[in-house]
């Protein structure tokens, strides 16, 4: 009987945004493809009982990000399940004490690298020389890599995914304008993104009064949570747009909202590539983004949606203002975009890709045989 194998996966995000959701959707293909995820999370946090179904959940204790306890912690861990690979997803220390203890402990292990915000050169090359591989979501992630003295050969490139069907379905159009008190013939445009520096809600204030200037008929729904919304809320009172700006808080029901919006805007100044970007499109709704990261690995500009360099208020409100008055035209890129994300961020092809990297990661003989998914034999993901 051919034998799966044996991942522990490291995850140290409190909450399920992004990048702890890819973690959720790994957990379950790989699960659905016989093999046994170790999952090592914070205790409470939102991923230790959403993984229950697809891992064994190891609660680390609330240490601080650069406790060294971490580092006993996993080793531990690793020297008691004996993982086949260690795969490393979150940073701020885990990807530090990951990397140290899979070293001590002989283990084979990889990182996930899922921002795109430089690392002084010394340190991205002494952190990531613990590793056998560091898999980047998007290109521009890679050429900052690389920039940074890591080699090409030990990079490779799996895009994240999204559940195509989940955000696919129709919208219930009088349960979303009462839920968030708009009238029929309001605009709905939504941002949905972490309150914190690099998500732009800083730009998005100052473009909310141009396009105000040309649709007064809008509003736009903000949705998540972090530590700038105080602020932000507080510059939308004083800048006089509190009829118009709507926080909505972080919210668990996504794929009701997002097949309800007209446009989502996404200002973003660092963008490792934008798992709120695949849902919008998953669901048909066209966008505007800045050129940020990988955001033009999602959003073809003329095609999907509308690209403006970081920076340009003033062009980002007139593409807002493109789509909202050219309705056939925001359909069309609404199209687009489905077909697009469907065809290019598959959760399947994402599962597929790790697969085959692991494969090749993990040491074949004759008393353990594990299943090779080699690249071309399934549509590939890889970018």
């Amino acid at each position: 009987m051919t034998e799966g194998l044996r991942i522990l996966h490291i995850e140290t995000g409190r909450h399920l945004y992004g990048g702890a959701l890819q973690v959720l959707y790994l957990l379950k293909g790989l699960k659905q493809k016989g093999h046994q995820n170790i999952l090592a999370c914070l205790k409470a946090s939102a991923i230790e009982t959403k993984a229950m179904g697809f891992a064994l959940v190891h609660a680390l204790p609330a240490f601080g990000e650069m406790d060294p306890r971490q580092l006993f912690w996993l080793l531990k861990i690793i020297r008691t399940i004996r993982p086949h690979i260690v795969h490393v997803h979150s940073r701020r220390g885990a990807d530090l004490w990951g990397g140290m203890a899979a070293k001590l402990a002989r283990s084979t292990a990889i990182i996930t690298r899922r921002v795109d915000n430089p690392e002084h050169p010394y340190i991205a090359r002494l952190k990531y020389d613990m590793y056998e591989k560091v898999i980047t979501i998007s290109q521009g992630i890679t050429r900052i890599l690389v920039a940074e003295g890591i080699p090409p050969s030990k990079i490779t490139c799996i895009y994240s995914a999204v559940d195509v069907d989940k955000y696919s379905g129709a919208c219930n159009k009088d349960w979303f304008l009462r839920e968030f008190s708009l009238s029929s013939d309001q605009k709905a445009v939504g941002m949905v993104a972490q309150f914190i520096p690099r998500k732009g809600h800083r730009s998005f204030l100052e473009i909310v009064p141009l396009i105000l200037e040309k649709c007064p008929n809008t509003k736009f729904l903000l949705f998540g949570r972090g530590p700038l919304e105080s602020e932000i809320q507080r510059a939308c009172q004083d800048k006089g747009l509190s009829n118009a700006v709507l926080f909505a808080g972080f919210r668990e029901d996504m794929e009701n909202i997002f097949p309800c919006l007209d446009l989502l805007v996404h200002p973003d100044t660092m963008e490792g590539l934008g798992v709120a970007l695949l849902e919008a499109g998953a669901a048909g709704v066209p966008v505007v983004a800045t050129e940020a990261g990988g955001i033009p690995e999602i959003v073809q500009h003329g095609k999907t949606g509308r690209l403006v360099k970081i920076g340009q208020p003033v062009q980002f409100a007139h593409e807002v203002v493109r789509l909202l008055t050219n309705t056939e035209m925001a359909r069309q890129y609404g199209r687009s975009a489905k077909e697009y994300v469907r065809a290019n961020f598959s959760i399947q092809k994402m599962v597929t890709n790790y697969l085959a990297l692991y494969g090749k990661l993990v040491h074949i003989n004759q008393n353990h045989k594990v299943p090779i998914v080699e690249p071309g034999k399934e549509e590939s993901q890889q970018c």
